[in-house]
C-alpha cells in the first residue's frame, strides 16, 4: 500500500466540528465500539460512503496524511478482504491535510471533491 496516499474520514459535519475545537477526533461512536478509528482510501470512500452515510445531508470527507500517524495505523482486512487503515489511537488535526464538505448529489449520492476523482 502506497504510504503517501491521502486516507479519509467520512463524519458527520457536527462531530467534525467539535473535533476540531478540541484539536483532536476520538473518533465516532462506531470507532470507540470498535477500538479504533475506522479511515477509507481513495479508492474505497465512496462504497463507504453509499454504505454507511447514505442519505447524510451534513456529511464531510478528511484528508489526512497517514505518514503523519505513527505506528497506531494499522492496514487491516475488511470488507471484501480489501485492507482499509485503522487508527488505534486519536486523530490530531495537524494530520489533516483538507477537509470538504459531502453535499448530496440529484441521485441521492454525495459529490466528493475534484481532487478525488
Amino acid at each position: 500500500m502506497e504510504q503517501r496516499a491521502l486516507i479519509f474520514k467520512l463524519s458527520p459535519r457536527s462531530e467534525w466540528l467539535e473535533a476540531e475545537a478540541a484539536g483532536r477526533f476520538v473518533g465516532a461512536p462506531v470507532d470507540v465500539e470498535d477500538g479504533y478509528i475506522h479511515f477509507s482510501t481513495a479508492e474505497q470512500v465512496r462504497e463507504t460512503a453509499a454504505k454507511h452515510f447514505a442519505g447524510e445531508t451534513s456529511l464531510i470527507v478528511a484528508a489526512v496524511d497517514p505518514a503523519r500517524l505513527g505506528g497506531d495505523l494499522k492496514w487491516e482486512p475488511s470488507r471484501g478482504g480489501d485492507l482499509f487503515p485503522h487508527l488505534y489511537g486519536e486523530l490530531l488535526m495537524d494530520a489533516v491535510v483538507y477537509v470538504a464538505d459531502l453535499p448530496l448529489g440529484a441521485d441521492g449520492r454525495h459529490v466528493f471533491p475534484g481532487s478525488m476523482r
